[in-house]
């Protein structure tokens, strides 16, 4: 009994008091880190400002550029046609999907009701289209819509998603596509309204949307490009820069040469935009970029426009997994959700994450498929006359080209692609420009070529770039492919057939070499 006593009135009181302190430690500790991300969020409020000039540019020249290049004559915009989904097969001309469909990953889909047809003919003096037909889905996907949201710009609780990626993952032949979609794309929203595709996450939040934001972007989707998106991850640019110095940094090949504002090394919050500011130029070449440099990297506009934008995220979203498979981190995801969590917004389940996980672990990069809009081809320059949207530049969806170019999307690669990646291609830099060859060469992986960059050529004086085809067969060959990518010209190209080659074909890069085929203004100074 005096034992029991002492344990009651002795040892009772203290575990009690030691329970108070750490819980008292514990709270501190999780306000300190709190404020300590939000003081981070303060301090780089107008650095993150800097990575997009394009919300108000001060360069004449390129506002001149942006205006012309919308200036259209104002189409009256269509609804698009409800038509019977085509039939499986594409026409026998067409390249056939080569890759062997297996056992598909199972698992559940999230429950999905999709949005009515509006009921209004005409919203901000702009066609309401009509639901457009269902994609057909030949094969098990999962389709993931990747996010990046600026409300760390916001003062209020505005959310805008001005990346907007939906990454399709094949479970049978284990392949994988990204879908860009540029932020001024202006769909039907079922609230109902007309309104920006960046926007729509946004109001899904302030109505309190069933599913919230995803629930309402979802619908949106689902309407009016017939794609079904089973989850959604979101990352805000504290998010991003953080996943990527996590990975210690990520290379990226630039090919075309980009200019913005960045801020000084003694960036200082109490100065002026002209004290903290400076314009950067980031010529063509290979970069180690850490999260910063590769959040500007993936915001500025300020010579270039939103599809070139999605290109350029998509070559991070590459860039990153090749740094994850490579580091060990893609392999230790399930170790570190917990941690992936706590920067990333996501709804996919802990299990669909363990399933997807072999696929990512043996995707072989050549097995990613790039697929972005074509202004005035996927889409039709449009300013509404009136509503929120009133004379401001919007991107209406062109029914047809946007149909053609999902029903590739959700196709596996090609036996053509895939034919591409057989052939061995080294890389070489004839030229005094640093990293061509590297550049080069992952621009022909994008497309699907097994390219390896084989560093300076024997002399570095070429004028122009020359093919060397060891192979020296016309049934199959890539040649023409390569010549399109190359910027080149046929009579570049040397037939020298050599059964005992190491490559299939040599490149060798001339000072003529344009990797840039974006539509990027040229820089100030030069």
């Amino acid at each position: 009994m005096r034992i029991l006593r002492w344990i009651f009135w002795g040892l009772m009181p203290a575990l009690l008091i030691l329970a108070t302190l750490w819980s008292a430690w514990l709270t501190w500790d999780a306000l300190s880190r709190s404020q300590n991300t939000i003081d981070k969020i303060e301090s780089r409020r107008d650095a993150y400002a800097a990575t997009a000039t394009a919300f108000a540019t001060a360069d004449g020249e390129a506002a001149l550029w942006r205006v012309a290049q919308f200036l259209t004559n104002t189409p009256i915009a269509t609804a698009a046609p409800i038509q019977s989904s085509p039939t499986s097969a594409p026409p026998s001309s067409t390249p056939q999907p080569l890759a062997q469909p297996q056992a598909a990953t199972p698992f559940v889909a999230p429950t999905f009701f999709p949005a009515p047809a509006a009921s209004i003919a005409e919203m901000s003096g702009t066609a309401v289209p009509t639901p457009v037909p269902v994609i057909p889905r030949n094969y098990e996907l999962i389709n993931i819509v990747l996010l990046g949201s600026d409300e760390e710009l916001t003062e209020d609780t505005t959310i805008r998603t001005d990346t907007i990626i939906i990454v399709s993952i094949n479970t049978q032949t284990r392949t994988v596509s990204m879908l860009s979609l540029p932020r001024d794309l202006f769909i039907y929203v079922p609230t109902p309204t007309m309104a920006r595709l960046n926007t729509v996450y946004g109001i899904g939040e302030s109505f309190g949307w069933s599913g919230g934001g995803f629930g309402l972007l979802r619908e949106v989707i689902f309407y009016n490009f017939g794609i079904n998106v089973h989850y959604y991850a979101k990352v805000n640019f504290s998010g991003f820069e953080t996943i990527i110095d996590a990975l210690g940094g990520i290379d990226l090949a630039v090919d075309c040469t980009y200019q913005d504002y960045y801020p000084v090394e003694d960036f200082d919050i109490s100065r002026s935009i002209e004290e903290n500011y400076k314009l950067r130029t980031l010529p063509v070449g290979y970069y180690r970029m850490n999260g910063f440099d590769a959040l500007w990297y993936a915001r500025t506009r300020r010579l270039t426009t939103d599809f070139d934008r999605g290109r350029r995220q998509q070559q991070l979203l590459r860039a990153i997994f090749r740094a994850a498979r490579a580091n060990g981190q893609l392999a230790n995801l399930p170790q570190l959700w917990s941690e992936v969590t706590q920067v990333v917004e996501t709804n996919i389940p802990f299990e669909v994450v363990l399933g997807l996980l072999p696929i990512g672990l043996e995707l072989d990069p050549n097995m990613i498929e790039n697929f972005v809009l074509i202004r005035t081809y996927h889409t039709t320059p449009w300013q509404p006359s009136s509503g929120p949207y009133a004379g401001q530049f919007v991107q209406l969806p062109n029914y047809e080209p946007m149909r053609e170019l999902l029903l590739d999307f959700y196709q596996p690669p090609t036996d053509s692609r895939i034919a591409l990646g057989r052939a061995k291609i080294t890389v070489y830099n004839g030229t005094n420009n640093p990293d061509w060859d590297k550049v080069a060469a992952e621009r022909l992986a994008t497309e699907g070529f097994s390219a390896v960059a084989g560093g300076p050529a024997e002399r570095t004086d070429y004028p122009s770039t020359q093919i060397v085809d060891y192979v020296g067969e016309s049934k199959g060959s890539p040649v023409a492919k390569l010549l399109s990518i190359l910027n080149s010209t046929p009579d570049s190209v040397s037939v020298q057939p050599d059964p005992n080659r190491t490559t299939d074909y040599a490149i060798i890069l001339g000072a003529n070499y344009n990797s840039c085929d974006a539509p990027v203004m040229g820089v100030e100074g030069q």
